[in-house]
């Protein structure tokens, strides 16, 4: 991990959190145990505090940072998408931030909703809760079904489990030159097909 104190401010993390070596995490940054943080994420409190709460998931390349004085939340089980952005905003409990979207100051994902991959969601805009939004610039397109939080909930639930699972198994090596040709694939225990909206 790569860890910076500014202005006498340190990041907290539980040592029950996953935070991939090549993460950067500077400053008022809280991260709570079964986060998982992964490869080449930024996590910047520079400016303002970033809160990362049980059994979120911030994924590679990831970028958290505040607006100066605007916090940045992510509530339990929240899913950041490999290469999001969250600038100054609030993610609620269970929601979505879907692959590549950028999450602008002051807006708020709303509780189960999710927001579709390649999304911008506009400063000050409300997402409501147990929606599906997604565009440039998001709009709420409908809400979400029972079936689909807890699809949403049960994929997130993989991503702690992977959190506890690198924090015990995941150790540098180097490459095989060949492999056994009945070497094991590595599998889910979950059968997740991918939703589409």
């Amino acid at each position: 991990m790569q860890i910076y104190e500014i202005d006498g401010l340190i990041p907290v993390i539980s040592e029950k959190a996953f935070v991939h070596e090549t993460a950067v995490i500077i400053g008022d940054v809280f991260i709570e145990e079964g986060v998982y943080i992964g490869p080449n994420a930024s996590i910047r409190g520079d400016f303002g505090r970033i809160i990362i709460k049980k059994n979120a998931n911030i994924q590679d390349c990831c970028v958290c940072h505040s607006f100066p004085n605007i916090d940045v939340i992510v509530e339990e089980y929240g899913h950041i998408g490999h290469s999001a952005i969250l600038h100054g905003c609030h993610v609620k409990f269970n929601a979505m931030v879907g692959m590549g979207s950028v999450i602008m100051d002051e807006a708020v994902i709303g509780e189960n909703s999710i927001i579709g991959a390649s999304s911008l969601v506009p400063s000050k805009t409300v997402i409501p809760d147990n929606h599906l939004a997604f565009g440039n610039p998001a709009k709420v397109r409908r809400e979400l079904k029972k079936e689909e939080i807890s699809w949403k909930k049960a994929g997130t639930v993989e991503y702690t489990n992977l959190a506890y699972n690198c924090l015990e198994n995941l150790k540098k090596c180097k490459p095989l030159n060949q492999t056994n040709e009945q070497r094991d694939s590595l599998r889910c225990e979950m059968n997740f097909k991918p939703k589409y909206s």
